[in-house]
């Protein structure tokens, strides 16, 4: 079971998953993991009637897992750092929340290009934190070698001739600039990424009402059964509870086809953010631009693309 939820994880990291997977490793004794996922999992939490039952399992399982390890509060001075604990990637700055470890001493590092790597060890006590505050400096550049010092006669102290010009041949050409490939913009994969985890959510709820309507239905029919009554050609005194068992069918219907459209719509915007950062860039700019925009219907999902060639 953790195998398969951890794996559900890496496709799709929602607050759903997080919750089954913090419950998991919470069973196990997992207590740090437990933390990790569940912290997600409250933070992503959303606003739907069908899981708020489950949202204070994942607070007292949260809180009792904190008793347990420590917990490193990182902030970088500088944006999109990649943050490491022990050596093990935990993120980019900035982190979306705390690290949690075992309690004892660990070392908490920033390493980004141009810039030479900070680090801090911290000690950090069971059911503790910590904060750690990294500010990565810019990398000195390195100033000229002795290998490229030019000689007399446009030699160099690597051998006649390195690194000059040679005498009796005329300079070379202009070289044509290359073209600059035209910078990808991530605001779309975000936004469609966001709204596919909105859609998942909100067929999820609509999954867990229509269960719920549908325990209902069943409990409304064998009242009816086990009073002896019958719903075709229901006699006077049946007729209430019959009316109010087709009006829970009628929500559970409902809440199915909404789940439905709500996953196939989770599903196309997911399939239109990885589109979108798959699709190759041009290193010139053309004439018009290409749009890949998702659009859902009941019973259809697809992708427009528009553009002009």
């Amino acid at each position: 079971m953790e195998a398969e939820l951890e794996s559900a994880w890496e496709l799709n990291p929602t607050f759903d998953v997080a919750y089954n997977l913090g419950n998991t490793e919470y069973k196990l004794r997992k207590y740090r993991e437990a933390a990790q996922y569940l912290s997600f999992a409250l933070r992503h939490w959303p606003l739907l009637k069908g899981v708020a039952k489950l949202k204070p399992n994942a607070e007292k399982w949260l809180a009792e897992s904190r008793t347990q390890v420590g917990a490193v509060a990182v902030t970088v001075s500088t944006a999109g750092a990649e943050v490491l604990v022990d050596g093990k990637v935990v993120g980019r700055a900035p982190l979306e929340g705390e690290v949690f470890v075992e309690p004892g001493e660990h070392e908490v590092e920033a390493r980004q290009a141009g810039y030479a790597p900070a680090s801090q060890t911290v000690t950090v006590a069971k059911g503790g934190g910590v904060e750690v505050k990294l500010a990565p400096a810019l990398a000195k550049s390195e100033g000229p070698t002795a290998a490229g010092a030019t000689l007399v006669g446009g030699g160099s102290a690597a051998g006649a001739g390195a690194g000059g010009p040679v005498v009796g041949q005329p300079p070379a050409g202009p070289v044509e600039p290359q073209p600059v490939p035209e910078k990808r913009s991530w605001v779309p994969v975000i936004a469609l990424g966001a709204a596919s985890a909105v859609g998942l959510g909100v067929g999820i709820g609509m999954t867990v009402a229509s269960n719920n309507a549908s325990g209902d239905g069943r409990a409304q029919a064998d009242a009816i059964l086990k009073a002896g009554g019958g719903c075709p050609d229901a006699p006077p005194a049946y007729e209430q509870a019959c009316s109010e068992l087709r009006a829970t069918a009628s929500r559970v219907d409902t809440f199915g086809r909404a789940a439905t459209v709500a996953y196939a719509a989770s599903g196309v915007l997911a399939i239109a953010a990885v589109t979108y950062a798959l699709w190759p860039r041009s290193a010139t700019v053309a004439s018009g631009k290409v749009r890949a925009l998702p659009e859902a219907r009941i019973g259809y999902g697809g992708i427009a693309v528009q553009g002009a060639w």
